[in-house]
């Protein structure tokens, strides 16, 4: 069906998820990076607010991202088991890449929290498409830190939250499709 991943409709129909404890190096350049972030940015934004943020976990702080990980971890859980503090190790050094998706919405503004909310997640979509644009795959993750004060004061500050943890890699299996609606279960036409 669709080939040619030049064409936006290709890009679009072809991008899957794939797993972060499945991707391996490389991961994006330091310019393909920049692409990527770019490119997440440029979605609908009602007022023009950006109400939300990327924040990029480099290669040298992702050790340091799983020791804030386990103590945020620690706080919630007191008792933590010894494969459940190796759980929170590997979800931090999975992947090449990390990026923390932020959604900031201006609360004083009179633009909806939800269209801001709605905004984020456009810009999170556009950070995956784009990552597929340049070869590389993208997994979108939540869990119990983006859930976490103590991991969103990490990255962010009260009124904002974590909307999730993109990885970035080059998948090191054949990415596995999920299954899909069919289009008319989940579209109609309003007759009025």
């Amino acid at each position: 069906m669709f080939n040619d991943l030049s064409s936006p409709a290709a890009l679009i129909a072809t991008r899957r998820s794939g797993k972060p404890r499945d991707m391996g190096a490389p991961g994006p350049t330091p310019e393909q990076l920049d692409r990527i972030l770019s490119a997440a940015i440029r979605v609908p934004d009602h007022g023009k607010l950006a109400p939300w943020r990327f924040v990029v976990v480099p290669g040298e702080k992702r050790e340091a991202f799983a020791a804030m990980l386990e103590r945020a971890y620690r706080a919630e859980r007191p008792d933590p088991g010894k494969v459940e503090l190796e759980a929170v190790r590997q979800f931090a050094l999975q992947a090449p890449a990390l990026v923390v998706a932020l959604s900031a919405p201006a609360h004083a503004s009179h633009i909806p929290i939800w269209e801001q909310e709605l905004s984020a997640g456009a810009a999170c979509m556009n950070l995956l498409i784009a990552t597929h644009a340049e070869g590389l795959v993208g997994g979108w993750l939540t869990g119990w830190a983006s859930y976490s004060t103590m991991v969103r004061d990490a990255f962010g500050k009260e009124g904002e939250r974590i909307a999730g943890f993109i990885f970035i890699g080059t998948p090191t299996r054949e990415l596995e499709e999920r299954p899909r609606p069919e289009r008319d279960a989940v579209t109609s036409v309003w007759n009025g």
